[in-house]
């Protein structure tokens, strides 16, 4: 639950959970450091490329992927996860609530990173097997068990990531909730 004070960041608001689950929607690939610094600058929040880069070092944030651009000599770009969005709310909210980035390291961020790597390492695993899958079975090779094995797994990979998920939330809720009591 985000309060309305909890959004107010020095004249400037934060996104709510809404604005964030939006941004999720229309980059479901992800989103370019320029395109993450934009959303925040666009609403009045200091945030830099600099300071993106820093959280990354600190742990705090997912690293980019670099992702290949379509054309002779064009190189690749970095892409972060667009739940890099989420976080990043959440760093600036804990900051308004006199949070230091080593409180939010050890209290709240200490697993962030890891777990965007997680969800993408699995979906990456799923989808790679389930491309051999198809290809395998083109050729007949490929059984109603191994199909049906694979939506298994990703039904699990899936349920894990949300079990830990909600582990996270509880734990900052708790943290929360004992710094409050001070």
């Amino acid at each position: 639950m985000v309060y309305a004070h909890e959004t107010e960041l020095r004249g400037s608001k934060l996104l709510t959970s809404s604005e964030v689950s939006d941004f999720e929607s229309r980059y479901p690939g992800g989103m370019t450091s320029a395109e993450i610094v934009n959303v925040f600058s666009t609403r009045g929040i200091r945030f830099s490329e600099a300071t993106l880069r820093k959280y990354v070092q600190q742990g705090l944030l997912p690293r980019s992927q670099r992702v290949g651009q379509k054309g002779k000599h064009k190189g690749s770009r970095g892409i972060y996860p667009v739940s890099t969005i989420r976080q990043i709310n959440e760093i600036k909210r804990l900051m308004a609530m006199d949070y230091t980035i080593e409180e939010i390291q050890s209290q709240f961020a200490f697993v962030d990173g890891e777990m965007e790597e997680l969800k993408q390492l699995l979906d990456t695993i799923v989808k790679k097997l389930e491309q051999s899958s198809d290809a395998a079975a083109e050729g007949g090779l490929v059984t109603s068990t191994v199909t049906r094995q694979l939506e298994e797994a990703n039904t699990t990979a899936k349920t894990l990531v949300d079990q830990l998920e909600s582990a996270v939330r509880q734990i900052r809720e708790r943290a929360h909730i004992a710094r409050d009591a001070v």
